[in-house]
């Protein structure tokens, strides 16, 4: 009968955590891109210390396009650095039910814009807005969550 007991409780630990994970943006997110609506990347969604920051995994790219390029337009520490495993999120606070007060970062033109997230769709998709001075003066796209 202990063993039961103890395995019950093992078991709605790992639930709960599971639970927990997916009312926060820590993840695996497909990029969708709000032009095309073509998947573009995977980007691993971290969370330590109470910040959120979001990592290329992978790039979906043309057949015959490099499989890793480099980031020739972005400035400082990530100047020509490979953009899987490029931080892309970074410094994003939970804040009610947003995640704000970050930065994202497009490999696509090296531009570094004010971040906010929304989780939304029973927290399978997620909001990420990109901005300059006010969210109003920005763009959105939804990722995906992954499986």
């Amino acid at each position: 009968m202990k063993k039961f007991q103890l395995f019950a409780l093992l078991l709605s630990f790992s639930l709960s955590s599971f639970a927990h994970a997916d009312e926060s943006p820590v993840g695996l997110w497909k990029n969708i891109d709000d032009k095309s609506g073509k998947p573009r990347a995977l980007i691993r969604i971290t969370e330590t210390g109470g910040e959120y920051q979001g990592k290329i995994e992978k790039l979906f790219l043309e057949p015959e396009a490099d499989k890793n390029p480099k980031c020739d337009k972005c400035e400082g520490v990530n100047k020509d650095q490979p953009i899987v495993g490029m931080t892309i999120l970074f410094g994003l606070k939970k804040d009610g039910d947003e995640y704000n007060g970050g930065k994202i970062l497009d490999p696509g033109n090296g531009k570094l814009y004010s971040s906010k997230l929304t989780l939304i769709d029973s927290n399978k998709k997620l909001n990420v807005r990109g901005y300059i001075g006010t969210p109003f003066l920005g763009r959105s796209q939804i990722w995906l969550r992954e499986q």
